[in-house]
C-alpha cells in the first residue's frame, strides 16, 4: 500500500506516528505525502482542546473527499475519548491510543476486506508499556524516545487521562536498549518524552524515579551524545534530583517546567498539584545547580474565573522566573472536563488580549536570556542548512545559525557566538 500520515498534537503523537511509519515500511508498504495520492490515509488525532477535535475532523473530511476509494484510518486520543464522533464521517478503521503494533495488521485487513473495523479498549485497563521502535526515518540528528505513557493528575481542564489511562513506564533496561539502538543509527541527541514523564517509575517495583532512569541512560555515554528531557512537573525538581542531574555531563541543562499560571487561586481551580511558591523553589534550585539553565514553560491565559488582578499576578511571576522561552495558550474549553462547566468563562477578546501581553513579556525574557550568550563559545549540534547558513541548537536549546563550507549535518562543533538576530544566535564555526 501507499500510505500517507497526518499527525496532530504533542511530541508523543509525533513519536507514535514515526513508530507506525517504521512498522508499516518494515512490512513492505510505502510512505507518500498526505496531499498526494495514497491507498490509505492515517490521521493520528489530538483531543487536548475542542480546537484539536475540530482540526481532526477537518483532516478526516479532507482525506475522504480527496480519496473516495482509499482507506481512511483514524487513531489517537480523539477516537479514544469520542468514538461516536467517527460515525457518519466515512472512517474505515477506528483505533485509539493502544496496541499501535496491532494497528498495522488492522490497516492491512481493512484494505483487503473493505469492511469497517473499530478497535478500541478502555485506556484505564492497560497495565503494561507498549514498546515501539524509536526514531524517525530521516534526519538522524535528534530522536524522541518515549519512556512513559498515561497520566493520573486529572487537571480540571484536561481530558488526556481518559485518553491515555494510568501511568505506565518503559523499564530502565528497555530504555537503555532503545537508546543504544538509536545511537547505533547515528542520532546525536535523544529527547526523553511521554505524557507525564515526571511520573516515570510509579508503576515499577523498587520506588524508582526519573533521576534513577537518567543515571542509567547517561551511564558511559560518548561525550558528543546529548540527552534532553521533555516536559516536567515542578515536583520533580528537588535538591536530590538537581545534585544527581548536575553530575551527568550528557544531560542538557534545558528544563521545561509546566506552569500554566503564576496565580495560586487559578492553579487551585486548575487542580494543579503545586502553588507558585513551590514552582519558584524549583526555578531557584535549577539556577543553584546549573550554569544559566534554560527554563521554559507553558502558560494558559483566560482560564475560567481569571480576573485582571489574577492575570497581573501571573505577569509579575513570569518576570520573577525569567524564562528562556514560553508557549502561551488562550484557554480553550474542552467539553467533558470540570473547567468547561466552571462559572466565569472569559471572553475570547479578553483571552486574546492577555495572550498578547504575555507574549510581549515572553519575548523580552527570551531576548534577555539569549543575549547573555553573545561572546561565548559553545558546542552546537547542527541539523540542516537553510539559506546558506547551517542551523542547529546548543545544549540549552538556543537556536544558532552559522556559515560554513563544510557539511555540518549531525556534527557537534564549537561555535563562537557573535550576535543575536531575532531569536537566533549568529556565530562563527571554529
Amino acid at each position: 500500500m501507499k500510505i500517507a500520515f497526518y499527525t496532530l498534537g504533542c511530541k508523543v503523537n509525533q513519536y507514535e506516528t514515526q513508530a507506525l511509519e517504521q512498522v508499516l515500511t518494515g512490512r513492505g508498504h510505502t510512505l507518500v505525502p498526505f496531499d498526494g495520492e495514497a491507498d490509505a490515509y492515517i490521521i493520528n488525532t489530538c483531543t487536548v482542546t475542542a480546537v484539536s477535535d475540530k482540526k481532526s475532523r477537518q483532516m478526516i473530511r479532507r482525506a475522504r473527499k480527496a480519496a473516495p476509494d482509499a482507506v481512511i484510518a483514524v487513531c489517537g486520543c480523539y477516537p479514544q475519548t469520542h468514538p461516536d464522533a467517527m460515525d457518519g464521517m466515512g472512517v474505515d478503521l477506528v483505533s485509539g491510543t493502544g496496541d499501535r503494533l496491532g494497528f498495522a495488521g488492522l490497516l492491512e485487513r481493512t484494505w483487503q476486506e473493505r469492511q469497517p473495523v473499530t478497535a478500541l479498549d478502555n485506556a484505564f485497563d492497560r497495565r503494561s508499556f507498549e514498546i515501539l521502535p524509536a526514531g524517525g526515518l530521516e534526519g538522524r540528528t535528534r530522536a524522541m524516545l518515549k519512556i512513559e505513557d498515561g497520566c493520573v493528575n486529572f487537571c480540571s481542564y484536561c481530558i488526556i487521562p481518559y485518553a491515555r489511562g494510568r501511568v505506565r513506564s518503559l523499564s530502565p533496561q528497555d530504555t537503555r536498549r532503545e537508546l543504544e539502538r538509536l545511537l547505533e543509527a547515528g542520532y546525536r541527541e535523544i529527547v526523553l518524552t511521554g505524557i507525564e514523564i515526571s511520573s516515570w517509575g510509579q508503576d515499577l517495583p523498587g520506588g524508582q524515579t526519573l533521576i534513577d532512569l537518567l543515571e542509567t541512560v547517561c551511564r558511559d555515554l560518548p561525550g558528543e551524545v546529548r540527552i534532553r528531557l521533555g516536559s516536567l512537573e515542578p515536583r520533580t525538581i528537588t535538591p536530590d534530583f538537581c545534585r544527581r542531574a548536575a553530575a551527568l555531563p550528557n544531560l542538557c541543562p534545558h528544563f521545561h517546567l509546566s506552569m500554566q499560571s503564576g496565580c495560586d487561586a487559578v492553579l487551585a481551580r486548575m487542580n494543579r498539584k503545586y502553588d507558585s511558591a513551590r514552582y519558584y523553589e524549583s526555578v531557584q534550585l535549577l539556577h543553584g545547580y546549573f550554569d544559566r539553565p534554560a527554563i521554559t514553560t507553558d502558560l494558559i491565559v483566560g482560564f475560567p474565573g481569571e480576573t485582571e488582578e489574577e492575570f497581573q499576578q501571573t505577569l509579575t511571576f513570569l518576570h520573577r522566573c525569567a524564562f528562556a522561552a514560553m508557549h502561551i495558550f488562550p484557554y480553550s474549553k474542552r467539553p467533558d472536563t470540570p473547567a468547561a462547566k466552571m462559572p466565569g468563562q472569559v471572553l475570547n477578546a479578553v483571552k486574546e488580549e492577555r495572550a498578547r501581553r504575555a507574549a510581549e513579556t515572553a519575548a523580552e525574557m527570551e531576548h534577555t536570556y539569549l543575549s547573555q550568550w553573545v561572546g561565548q563559545t559553545v558546542p552546537v549540534l547542527f541539523e540542516e542548512e537553510q539559506g546558506g547558513l547551517w542551523r542547529g541548537h546548543t545544549a540549552h536549546y538556543c537556536a544558532v545559525a552559522a556559515p560554513s563550507p563544510r557539511d555540518l549535518h549531525n556534527c557537534l562543533v564549537q561555535v563562537q557566538l557573535e550576535g543575536l538576530e531575532g531569536n537566533t544566535l549568529k556565530g562563527v564555526v571554529l
